[in-house]
């Protein structure tokens, strides 16, 4: 008997450093980039498959320790239905209406397009938004023979920013609700206000930055208002049929709480009823589309925080964590948002969020040990906790490149597109603002949770 119980704990020590050692060697060769994150995602999930951390049960069909398929079939829905809206022309309507509207000022384009990219973020997703309105930016930067870097750059921000908003609007929070249970409603009460007021402050300072920066002539500022917005518009028919469909979704969003359907149900439906309406012949074209690399790379992630949840890992970082606050809410909220946003410029905040999401589960059950499930998840002491956790990761994402999806793509846009985009220059913009609104994002929090508790 003893010697069996020595073996099991051997094994489990080795469990422990194994998927210690796998996630930790991920995570630095994601940050390293010499590896796509989904070909380092996907191997690091296998070897915790293959080395007996998680079973494929476990993995794949656990909640505790597995994928989170809620998160990953939203991500699909989604995806799906921006890409049969797309050829229907109407980002690029808007892109040239928006600056028309500016009356081919860069300044003013380049504010306009920051609110349009904060809004579009908040009601499809950030990454989306960015990979729709990019190509339309270099265009128009390059009609009116300005630097496009500051445009993609505060798209970028701006797409950050504003899929902090909602429960759709930034992966970490469609995995924060997930795991927490919360729905579209409870995102934009608590973390919609402020990010308006946030949003307001960005816009001032872009304007105090690039006020004597971004000048044109009047001849090419002709030319854009030259543009038909008109023309942009390939399929009508389609683009109603989108409109109505993705109206349908949004609005299913915020009453999925009252008709107790998951997010995922509400955009796999949506999908659905878009392909069917679409008649098309071809659905590996839209399928195509769907960005796979970023399903696999959720899954693969998932899989290995899975990983680290199973051998205590999160559990001990949890600990350490109340330990170091003491206990106190308020110090942990504050540390949360601060580490949060410092880990996610570091590190994708995808990433991130899935390691963080656990630890507070675990956190919760050690200060409230005699509650479970939702109202655990769901205590009001536990909850500027998840708000903190959302407005750091997401906020944080702008700190560098390399913080969020949406940083990724752009970068990888505008070198496709000859307007290379350093490391440092990202972060030249990136670091301020984020320091700017995580500070803002700070007392709100105490002002709205604790202050006056």
């Amino acid at each position: 008997m003893e010697s069996g119980a020595v073996q099991e704990a051997f094994a489990m020590d080795a469990s422990f450093w194994v998927a210690i050692i796998v996630f930790t060697v991920a995570l630095v060769v994601i940050i390293s980039e010499k590896i796509h994150k989904t070909v380092v995602a996907i191997f690091g999930a296998a070897l915790i498959l293959v080395l007996k951390i998680l079973d494929q049960h476990e993995a794949f069909h656990l909640e505790e320790f597995g994928v989170d398929w809620n998160v990953i079939f939203l991500l699909v829905g989604m995806m799906i239905i921006i890409s049969l809206m797309r050829p229907t022309g109407m980002f690029e309507y808007i892109a040239i209406r928006s600056a028309k509207l500016g009356r081919g000022d860069p300044l003013r384009i380049m504010i306009i397009f920051a609110v349009i990219t904060a809004a579009f973020s908040a009601l499809l997703d950030n990454v989306t938004t960015v990979l729709l309105l990019a190509p339309v930016t270099l265009l128009i930067a390059d009609a009116l023979e300005v630097d496009a870097i500051p445009f993609l750059i505060v798209e970028a921000l701006s797409s950050n920013i504003g899929g902090t908003a909602t429960l759709i609007g930034d992966p970490p929070n469609i995995m924060i609700a997930s795991r927490a249970k919360l729905n579209f409603m409870d995102f934009i009460i608590h973390l919609a206000p402020i990010i308006i007021v946030i949003m307001v402050c960005f816009l001032f300072i872009i304007r105090l930055v690039f006020a004597n920066s971004l000048k044109t002539r009047e001849e090419l500022k002709q030319r854009i208002m030259n543009l038909n917005e008109a023309d942009a518009i390939k399929d009508p028919l389609m683009l109603k049929k989108s409109l109505c469909v993705l109206g349908f979704v949004l609005l299913g969003f915020m009453l999925h709480g009252v008709f107790h359907y998951e997010p995922a149900t509400v955009a796999l439906f949506g999908a659905g009823v878009l392909l069917l309406l679409s008649g098309t012949s071809e659905p590996q074209r839209v399928l195509a589309e769907v960005e796979w690399q970023v399903i696999f790379f959720f899954i693969g992630l998932f899989i290995m925080v899975g990983g680290l949840v199973k051998v205590g890992a999160i559990k001990m970082m949890s600990t350490e964590m109340l330990d170091l606050t003491r206990g106190d809410l308020l110090s942990t909220s504050m540390l949360i948002m601060w580490f949060s946003a410092i880990a996610s410029a570091v590190i994708d905040n995808i990433p991130y969020v899935a390691t963080m999401n656990p630890l507070v589960i675990d956190m919760a059950g050690e200060l409230w040990p005699e509650e479970s499930g939702i109202a655990l998840l769901q205590h009001p002491e536990l909850m500027p906790i998840w708000w903190s956790l959302a407005l750091g990761s997401c906020l944080g994402g702008n700190g560098s490149p390399i913080g969020a999806s949406a940083n990724v793509i752009i970068v990888e846009m505008a070198g496709r597109a000859g307007q290379k985009i350093s490391f440092l220059r990202f972060m030249a913009y990136g670091v301020p603002v984020t320091i700017v609104t995580v500070f803002i994002a700070m007392i709100y929090v105490y002002l709205r949770y604790y202050a006056f508790t």
